[in-house]
């Protein structure tokens, strides 16, 4: 169903300001929008209210309204939502909403309403949309609908979330071998409800995929041509099992517009579109860097600060743990003689370390996850990490060693009697420091993957505490040994 869009109000009418680094012209429309929108909230009664909310959901696009409302409350988000124009239009909002905003709306609406809804959806967006209610309402839901519409939904939602199954729509154009050109026109014209794809596939007399028809070849070619004559091979395509980083990476590498979905006899089952990729790609990026932050929160979600507080704390209680493990070896060694300048540089090492550890990991996971970094090269990645980071624990020691020996030699650092000694410490206590930062950094992510962990945890909270305590007690062993051949 190709839904009709409201008018999309000129950026001059929304009098939105020069774009400046972090601002975007969408991030600046989500500002204009939600604080028109609060002001509407903030009116004195409720007629004023319903006017300006009515006035506004009528002026922008569903799409600029589904985004912007995430900075409301839950109940003013259902108000937006009742007086959008007409049924279109709520069926845009709906399915560029969030998860929240769903869910609330799922709570004020009767099952007759979101039956309309779902009538006129794709079964995908369908699909999408029916996740976020429960199973009990969605078998109502099921009930209602009419039962064709309700068949193509079921077959999508037996399959796991993130796999090509679900992201998969069964209404799709596919042709015998022999259909002309012709034929294959006025199929389509009879259809608009189906989405009409870039490619149109073909099938042999068993069912079974044998190639496709670019559009533009529909155009192009004499009405009376049959489509195989036509159409090209089939290259890519994968099965309802295949994840969801399966089908990013092949839409991705061969820029491919739809992306057929067989069974294990090659029927032809559903095509996965490049729109649906692309918001695939955006809920892995969010996730990704969601995992890396050691967070689950939404920044453009209205949550209570407690929940937020929530959402952050377990990861953030591994770092306490780490920062209390550190200070209990530093409380260990304090009555040593050898121990009595080192606090003053266990700054530095976190520092250096971690962030050389933190570079190293979030290369690997990044190449991980863009399929850059296969099971075969996966050695040659971590054996280049290592170099680099002995490289950069070499160059970076040998600098810090210098600096501390300067500084100490003319006064102006009063730690330890003898500069050369000192310096050589802090060079190879940084020097080992960065190299078991790195190994960290270089074989964490594997081995989270390993154990089916999502690789970011490695360049999070996790590893970032584990490495403050093993940096700095590596520090500790260098001077320690260094301190015997310069006491």
């Amino acid at each position: 169903m190709e839904a009709k869009k409201n008018h999309i109000v000129p950026s001059e009418e929304l009098a939105i300001p020069p774009a400046h680094l972090i601002d975007s012209r969408t991030s600046q429309l989500n500002d204009v929008l939600s604080e028109k929108l609060s002001s509407a909230f903030h009116r004195q009664t409720s007629q004023v209210l319903l006017h300006d909310v009515a006035k506004i959901a009528s002026e922008y696009d569903p799409i600029d309204l589904a985004y912007a409302v995430t900075r409301l409350p839950p109940a003013a988000r259902v108000v937006v939502y009742e007086n959008l124009p007409d049924l279109n239009a709520k069926i845009i909002f709906m399915i560029n909403a969030s998860s929240t905003t769903r869910m609330a709306i799922f709570r004020q609406v009767d099952d007759n309403e979101i039956m309309h809804l779902v009538e006129q959806m794709p079964p995908d967006d369908a699909v999408k949309i029916l996740d976020d209610m429960s199973d009990r309402r969605l078998r109502r839901i099921l009930e209602l609908l009419d039962a064709k519409k309700a068949v193509h939904i079921r077959e999508l939602l037996k399959h796991d979330r993130h796999s090509a199954g679900r992201l998969m729509t069964n209404e799709f154009f596919s042709f015998p071998m022999e259909t002309t050109i012709a034929e294959v026109a006025a199929h389509i014209r009879d259809n608009p409800g189906i989405e009409f794809t870039r490619r149109i596939f073909v099938t042999s007399s068993e069912g079974q995929l044998v190639g496709y028809v670019p559009a533009r070849n529909l155009i192009v070619n004499p009405h009376y041509l049959p489509i195989r004559q036509v159409m090209r091979p089939i290259l890519h395509k994968v099965s309802t099992e295949a994840s969801r980083d399966e089908v990013v990476d092949l839409v991705e590498r061969y820029k491919i517009p739809a992306l057929p979905v067989v069974d294990e006899e090659d029927k032809l089952l559903g095509v996965i579109t490049h729109d649906d990729v692309v918001e695939v790609m955006e809920d892995i990026a969010d996730e990704t860097i969601a995992s890396m932050a050691g967070t689950a929160e939404d920044v453009s979600e209205h949550e209570p600060i407690f929940k937020r507080f929530l959402w952050r704390a377990p990861w953030l209680l591994v770092t306490l743990c780490a920062g209390l493990l550190n200070a209990t070896a530093m409380t260990h060694f304090s009555d040593r003689i050898w121990f009595a300048f080192l606090p003053f540089f266990v700054p530095l090492i976190t520092g250096m370390s971690g962030n050389v550890g933190i570079q190293t990991s979030t290369i690997l996971v990044r190449g991980m996850s863009t399929g850059e970094l296969s099971s075969r090269s996966r050695s040659e990645a971590i054996g280049k990490e290592m170099l680099i980071g002995l490289l950069i624990g070499a160059v970076f020691g040998i600098l810090s060693g210098l600096a501390v020996f300067v500084l100490n030699a003319f006064g102006i650092h009063t730690v330890g009697s003898d500069p050369i000694g000192l310096g050589i410490i802090v060079s190879c206590g940084l020097m080992a420091a960065c190299m078991t930062a790195t190994t960290l950094g270089a074989f964490s992510p594997f081995v989270f993957a390993r154990f089916g962990i999502d690789p970011a945890v490695a360049s999070g909270p996790i590893v970032t505490a584990f490495n403050d305590v093993l940096s700095t007690l590596c520090f500790f062993l260098v001077a320690r040994v260094l301190y015997i051949f310069f006491a």
